[in-house]
């Protein structure tokens, strides 16, 4: 059957969208691969047969899954005989905690410091409606959230201790090899890396570095492939 995937269009070809990193490492972690559909922020109109606006949103054959959890599990379910994604049902249990670890900490932390590298990373033809969006959301402009950078930038280090404890104690997230939890995380790392000529991480931060780096070489090097700054590894 087809598999088709609809993701986020960035100008010069960025793909900066962590759920839809999600969605990209699951499937390369099954062994599938999907035809991609890049859509910009404001071709929404291009997934509404999924019921709502938002990517990713994951076609196979009949079935239409939107949310990079969903996809997840679809693909779980779907595809058994396929390297497992969560470990079994304690694994998915604990890696839906995780999620939400990354939804509601990591992500929130990472915000304010890239939403203003995202009004020149996003295509021409979204910027209004980014500005107009985001604004909105942090209640001041772009240009207030990027003068207050080093401070979120300070605030993101205590969000990263448990992720940096974890990798201090194994080589992935989920032990010796990677799964859908590391996925995660690394998503909101190729964000960074996709919009910002400024990397995130201190220098000294040699463990999350080094997990990063390995991570890229991933699937042949599938986070590499895209446009997106080398500051990041």
């Amino acid at each position: 059957m087809a598999l088709v995937l609809y993701e986020r269009l960035c100008a010069d070809d960025r793909r900066p969208s962590p759920p839809c990193w999600c969605a990209r490492l699951a499937l390369a972690h099954k062994g599938l691969t999907p035809e991609i559909q890049a859509i910009k922020f404001t071709e929404s109109d291009r997934v509404a047969f999924s019921g709502q606006t938002k990517v990713p949103v994951l076609v196979d054959g009949q079935k239409v899954i939107h949310d990079s959890w969903g996809i997840a599990c679809h693909l779980e379910d779907d595809y058994p005989e396929t390297p497992s994604l969560f470990g079994g049902s304690g694994g998915r249990a604990l890696t839906r905690m995780f999620n939400h670890w990354v939804d509601h900490g990591l992500l929130p932390a990472l915000a304010p410091i890239l939403v203003p590298y995202m009004l020149a990373a996003v295509h021409p033809d979204d910027r209004a409606y980014y500005r107009q969006t985001r604004e909105a959301r942090f209640g001041m402009s772009l240009e207030q959230l990027a003068l207050r950078r080093a401070v979120f930038r300070e605030a993101l280090d205590p969000v990263l201790e448990p992720l940096r404890q974890r990798l201090a104690e194994s080589s992935f997230v989920c032990g010796e090899r990677p799964a859908y939890a590391d996925y995660l995380a690394f998503a909101a790392f190729q964000w960074a890396r996709s919009v910002c000529d400024v990397d995130v991480l201190a220098p000294q931060d040699t463990t999350l570095r080094l997990w990063r780096r390995c991570m890229l070489d991933l699937f042949g090097g599938l986070a590499r492939s895209v446009e997106a700054y080398d500051s990041a590894g």
